[in-house]
């Protein structure tokens, strides 16, 4: 999941950011609104947690952008005001949530798996293939009724390898997926947290390479 946090008092956006790297997400933070226009227009995020009063472009204008460019990406707007009439305005400009300051981290962590939901195609409450099965709700995963300790990357990546029923995933796309904008590039963190997570799967193996294509889980 790929989430995009645009507010502009630096010490709430950067613990929001790293409050959702723990949650296992891939996270760009950013502090005034052009900076989040330029990071919208290169990137595709599942969700953005958006501050109302931004600098520069302010949030409703960024909302305006984004529904009308019919953006599959979420919004969830943060603001001091916490009125209904606030929250009526905030939505009424193209916002999917609405989160008054000041808030429980849980509370926004619950809002934006649930807006990444729904920005992407539906996908049932559980992921499996064979013997394996993964639970994006409770952080859980399994294999043959054994549960599998993943760190957030590790859990990441089978997340969306599950999720693409089969596809080929480039490690480019991974990248972008599962990290976030310090990961350079060239990294081979795609490669080795991959070896990381199929030794912790088993066998038999159910990860499959494909030669200058990327990798794709099939059954068990």
């Amino acid at each position: 999941m790929r989430v995009l946090v645009a507010e502009d008092f630096e010490v709430l956006a950067r613990s929001i950011g790293t409050g959702l790297r723990r949650e296992g997400m891939a996270v760009d933070v950013v502090l005034d609104g052009t900076d989040a226009l330029d990071r919208l227009a290169t990137t595709q995020y599942d969700v953005v947690v958006l501050d109302r009063d931004l600098p520069g472009v302010g949030g409703d204008d960024i909302c305006r952008h984004l529904a009308g460019d019919r953006s599959a990406t979420r919004v969830l707007m943060l603001t001091a005001a916490g009125t209904i009439e606030d929250r009526v305005e905030g939505l009424s400009l193209g916002a999917d949530d609405y989160l008054p300051k000041p808030f429980a981290f849980a509370e926004l962590v619950a809002r934006v798996r649930a807006l990444a939901r729904r920005a992407t195609r539906p996908l049932p409450p559980t992921l499996s293939c064979g013997d394996i099965t993964l639970d994006p709700a409770r952080r859980a995963a399994f294999r043959a009724g054994r549960r599998l300790e993943l760190s957030p990357k590790e859990f990441a990546l089978l997340e969306c390898l599950l999720a693409s029923a089969g596809l080929v995933l480039p490690a480019e796309e991974l990248l972008e997926r599962v990290w976030d904008e310090a990961a350079d590039p060239f990294t081979s963190a795609v490669k080795h947290t991959m070896h990381r997570l199929r030794a912790k799967l088993g066998d038999p193996p159910v990860i499959e390479t494909i030669r200058e294509g990327g990798y794709r889980i099939g059954p068990a």
